[in-house]
């Protein structure tokens, strides 16, 4: 007979052949790649023009600042944009590490890399498959394919198993049949590459803003410059003009401060359990208005739990606890008082039966820093018991002593399990299995069979899978299964996170829709559902059977369906890319969640795709916007309310740096228009916005929430950045210091003043302006005099810092000369900040004017921040 296997020569050759055994990597673009992606932005374009004219016209300061601004920017963007690169690389495990061969007709382990196509494997329980293989033989071989089809249910394979996917039960010996990117996983991995993703929305609303300022600041320049030829002005002073004002209108700061804000936001998250693999999903996330969640693990702690228990006798008792965790006490029905198995031995007889018939293991290591660890082996429904057993005291370690004489492994066939155990000098069977299959094995009247089975239907409408257990005296070696004893049911289920129910809670209440989708039966999904307030009846749940009958006949009548559900059961994984793809002709903007590799597709095509971090596959991770570390629904809800939070930082970020900028413009459109010299420097002008409103706009980037973001309605992809509101704070804010500036900048040359005068304490007067409009930009619509001073101590060091870097440069030589500018006294200093204090008070008084005006949606705001 010939011996199974390569040899290491030919392991070799098709190693050659056909590469090593892996999924090709998404392409990484590299460090300089981004830097390059860094300037294209039609602000970028602008200020690269600038930098050209300073050149022309031997303005070498100017052009070598305009340059550092240009490279600052570029820096910052690419750090931050690698990092987050480099973190989703760090999230990447391969599968198997080693793989048990035959090669040379002796088993050996080898690297899962070196896999090739022939190579004979050896899996058993806990083994997770490298490649896809044909099963040539098996005992008793079941394998979790949760990773590629979604089922949480170990199945028996005898024909094919799947790369990626991991034994439970059973040994098996197989042929590869394909590697790396032949395999199941690497085909469904490619449709993912060729797949693409939507641009997120801040990009959208960014790049539209940036076009219309850049827009109108070439026409303000082409004006003014052609307003000042016609007054026969040099030459050269028309181009430094054209050059300052598109220095004032370009808000250089906003790139690198958008990036601060995200990369906080990003940090925020990773402490909230959720990692960012692309900077622009920190805010899509908050964009979101439909969330498609995976029902097992997500919504539920992915651990068949034991519930409820219906002893033949018809008392009913209900197990407390999630999970495997042995904590959890057992009530009897209707009675208040735990009960032990001491003192019910009806009770202790199916408990035990459930241990005996049994091939897990579960045991918990006292860990004095960190609490019991846990260990599990096995299958679920075998490790439910186990839990049972912890919990209903039972001595364990006595439980599981008895000397076994028989196994009868679960067979899919069969539909039961089975021990025969030596106890007290008799062989005993254990037996659990499916009710009408134990049925056949007990003596039971009519009347008692069918009182389980309206108690099996009953538990079953709940949502629960229903087990019997049985057991007896072996009275006949040949016939064991025969005359037992019927002991009762246990109703299990994967139990629903004690966190969801308020986290689905907190979506709605953003006005978020979310929707369950499950690969189990209609009457699981229902269950969960009412649970979680997503349907009431089971006209609230649609299978995909279904979905297929209808997108047969009529796209328009899928995409009503789709619209009206929120519970989607026996879902097919292509169905998940369908129902993305349906939202999305709809309006939606859709956060999908997944773990497996059938999930993939639909994670790359959703806006924002979430994988899972403890249980997803690298293909799931590789394909989404943010990983979950903890794999739980509420962790989606925590990155919710951040990305709400940059977002809005990022309104306040470019509510100053424009308003600021607005005011620079107006006052040079003035002081054309009055036939005055030019009021600041390009150098000047950079200074004040890079510099020392730079400080400040990064540091407003830290501010907490204010509150109430979880009442926010989610935006739409299209909704400007700029409201009415901010556009109206904007004009009056912008108006108020552009005035004055030219007013204070008018009155020093009216004295007889030098003009180096003149913008030495002009510029003093923008950067005051800056230091208390930073003030007045921690909120849109909350009076600043109610909101604590200390919740963002980086704004107030910022100002100081931004005041102090001012003062300090005009007493530095060499950097003074090259500012123009110089010491002030006391007194004019105080002068200067009184006009700019102003400003506080000009906003707060529009402020109060627009909550007058909206005093039914305060109010609103306000109670719902008092509930909070």
């Amino acid at each position: 007979m010939a011996v199974p296997g390569l040899s290491r020569q030919a392991a070799a050759e098709r190693l050659e052949q056909y590469g090593p055994n892996c999924l090709p990597k998404p392409a990484r673009l590299s460090f300089i790649r981004l830097f390059i992606l860094q300037f294209k932005s039609a602000f970028i374009y602008v200020l690269l023009a600038a930098f050209i004219a300073c050149l022309l016209l031997g303005q070498i300061l100017n052009a070598i600042f305009i340059f550092a601004v240009l490279m600052l920017n570029a820096i910052i963007g690419t750090v931050q944009e690698y990092s987050a690169q480099q973190a989703a690389d760090a999230l990447s495990k391969m599968v198997p590490s080693q793989t048990k061969v035959i090669r040379d007709g002796h088993p050996k382990m080898v690297d899962s890399l070196s896999l090739v196509p022939g190579d004979y494997i050896l899996l058993s329980n806990g083994d997770r498959i490298g490649a896809d293989i044909k099963i040539e033989k098996h005992n008793q071989f079941k394998v979790d394919e949760s990773a590629l089809t979604g089922e949480s249910v170990a199945v028996n394979k005898t024909d094919l198993a799947f790369a990626g996917t991991l034994v439970t039960h059973g040994r098996a010996e197989g042929e590869v049949i394909a590697t790396g990117a032949r395999t199941q996983i690497g085909q469904i991995a490619d449709l993912v590459r060729q797949g693409g993703s939507a641009k997120p929305p801040l990009m959208q609303r960014i790049e539209r803003f940036t076009l219309i300022i850049a827009i109108a600041t070439l026409i303000i320049i082409a004006l003014i410059f052609g307003l000042t030829l016609l007054r026969g002005a040099d030459l050269s002073q028309v181009f430094l003009l054209g050059v300052a004002l598109a220095v004032s209108a370009i808000p250089e700061g906003l790139p690198a401060a958008i990036t601060v804000a995200l990369a906080i936001g990003m940090k925020r998250m990773s402490q909230a359990n959720v990692i960012v693999r692309k900077l622009v999903a920190v805010e899509s996330l908050g964009s979101c208005t439909y969330i498609a969640s995976d029902k097992t693990g997500t919504l539920t702690v992915n651990e068949m739990t034991i519930s409820q228990i219906s002893l033949l006798s018809g008392e009913r008792y209900h197990v407390a606890g999630t999970g495997l965790t042995p904590t959890g006490l057992v009530h009897k029905h209707g009675h208040g008082v735990p009960v032990s198995t001491a003192r019910d031995p009806e009770l202790h007889r199916l408990a035990l039966t459930g241990v005996l018939a049994n091939e897990a293991h579960l045991s918990f290591e006292a860990k004095q820093s960190h609490g019991d660890q846990m260990h599990a082996d096995g299958d679920g429904v075998d490790l439910a018991f186990l839990a049972l057993g912890y919990k209903l005291n039972l001595e364990m370690d006595k439980a599981k002593q008895p000397p076994q004489e028989q196994l009868f492994a679960y067979e899919s066939e069969n539909q039961f399990s089975a021990s025969i155990n030596q106890i007290e000098g008799r062989s005993v069977i254990s037996v659990k299995g499916a009710v009408e299959k134990l049925l056949t094995m007990c003596q039971l009247d009519a009347q008692q069979t069918q009182a389980v089975l309206d108690e099996t239907h009953w538990l079953a409408r709940h949502g629960y899978r229903v087990l019997a257990l049985a057991s007896g005296e072996v009275s006949d070696p040949h016939h064991p299964l025969a005359d037992l004893d019927f002991l009762g049911l246990v109703a299990m289920s994967d139990p629903l996170r004690e966190d969801a129910i308020e986290a689905v809670a907190l979506c709605q209440q953003a006005q978020i829709k979310v929707a369950m989708i499950t690969g189990d039966h209609p009457v699981t999904a229902l269950a969960l559902a009412r649970q979680l307030k997503l349907a009431n009846d089971q006209d609230g749940v649609i299978t995909g059977e279904q979905l297929t009958q209808v997108q047969q006949q009529s796209l328009a009548e899928f995409d009503h369906l789709i619209a009206s559900h929120r519970v989607f059961a026996r879902v097919q994984p292509r169905q998940k890319m369908e129902i993305t793809e349906s939202l999305i002709r709809q309006g939606e903007f859709v956060a999908m969640t997944g773990d497996g590799v059938n999930d993939a597709p639909a994670l790359k095509h959703a806006h924002v795709g979430i994988a899972m971090g403890l249980k997803g596959t690298d293909v799931a991770r590789e394909s989404a916007d943010l990983v979950l570390t903890d794999d739980r629904f509420s962790s989606i809800v925590k990155g919710i309310i951040e990305g709400r939070i940059v977002y809005n930082n990022i309104r306040k970020v470019i509510y100053l740096l424009i308003s600021t900028g607005a005011a620079e413009l107006l006052l040079f459109i003035l002081s054309v228009l009055f036939a005055q010299p030019i009021p600041l420097f390009p150098l000047q002008i950079l200074w004040l916005n890079l510099v020392t409103n730079g400080v400040q706009d990064v540091a407003l980037a830290f501010e907490p929430g204010e509150g109430h973001e979880i009442d926010q309605p989610p935006r739409r992809p299209s909704e400007p950045i700029f409201d009415r509101l901010m556009l109206e704070r904007l004009i009056v804010s912008a108006l108020w210091m552009g005035i004055v500036a030219f007013g204070l900048f008018s009155l020093v040359l009216a004295i007889g003043s030098s003009e180096n005068d003149a913008r030495n304490l002009t510029l003093m007067l923008m950067v005051l302006f800056e230091n208390v409009h930073a003030l007045n930009s921690r909120s849109e619509r909350n009076s600043l005099l109610r909101m604590p001073v200390l919740s963002n101590p980086l704004l107030l060091f910022g100002i100081i810092l931004a005041q102090g870097i001012h003062i300090g440069a005009s007493y530095t030589p060499g950097l003074s000369q090259a500012l123009g500018i110089s010491p002030i006294g006391l007194g004019q200093w105080l002068m200067l900040l009184s006009a700019a204090s102003t400003l506080l008070f000009i906003d707060e008084y529009h402020k109060r004017l627009w909550r007058q005006q909206h005093k039914p949606k305060v109010r609103q705001a306000t109670a719902d921040r008092q509930l909070e």
